[in-house]
């Protein structure tokens, strides 16, 4: 028995051991610090955006959630400038076309519904899961590559912020499920019945 071990376990030996790269300007490198760039604008315009959806908000619960989770925004926004930090790079923004488009969704439902009426509610909170969905994403891909690169002390504070967009989006989920979307549909019911 020369080789007791399979091409299959000593594959996955190798795939397990991250490489702690992290020392050069490789592709992957350059690849994290542009998607750094990318969820900081996102992140930096949603401190514009996250009030005006707060401000158009009908029900007390939403506002609330909103208006926590612009705090934890601004935590977020400095989380990220520490990850800069850490890989040696001047914290900037780039532009990120995905968020700018989910952000006006969000302002297109807020002109396209009701002031006033839990259908508002109900589209605000789905545009606002449609950006903490695209967050979750971003960061939890953020964190991989951070642990590929070796860089262990800025996956933490991805990972913590990772963890707070999803806790946001289950927060979002309960209050849609509470009675939101429920009364919403019942705003509909009550306009046929009076035609």
């Amino acid at each position: 028995m020369a080789n007791t071990k399979t091409p299959a376990k000593t594959a996955k030996k190798k795939a397990a051991q991250p490489s702690g790269a992290g020392l050069g300007n490789t592709q992957l490198e350059k690849f994290f610090h542009d998607c750094l760039k990318d969820i900081y604008w996102a992140e930096k315009n949603l401190t514009k955006a996250l009030p005006k959806m707060m401000k158009a908000a009908t029900t007390d619960e939403l506002k609330s959630a909103i208006e926590t989770h612009i705090e934890e925004t601004v935590g977020q926004i400095g989380r990220l400038e520490q990850v800069f930090e850490i890989v040696g790079k001047k914290a900037q923004a780039k532009k990120c076309e995905a968020m700018e488009g989910i952000i006006k969704e969000g302002e297109s439902i807020v002109e396209e519904t009701e002031a006033g009426s839990m259908t508002r509610d109900v589209g605000i909170i789905m545009a606002s899961q449609k950006v903490e969905h695209y967050e979750i994403a971003t960061y939890g891909g953020l964190v991989s590559l951070a642990r590929t690169l070796g860089m262990d002390d800025a996956a933490d504070l991805l990972q913590e912020t990772l963890d707070e967009e999803k806790q946001t989006d289950i927060t979002l989920s309960e209050i849609a499920e509470n009675n939101i979307n429920w009364e919403a549909e019942q705003e509909g019911e009550s306009e046929e019945e009076e035609e």
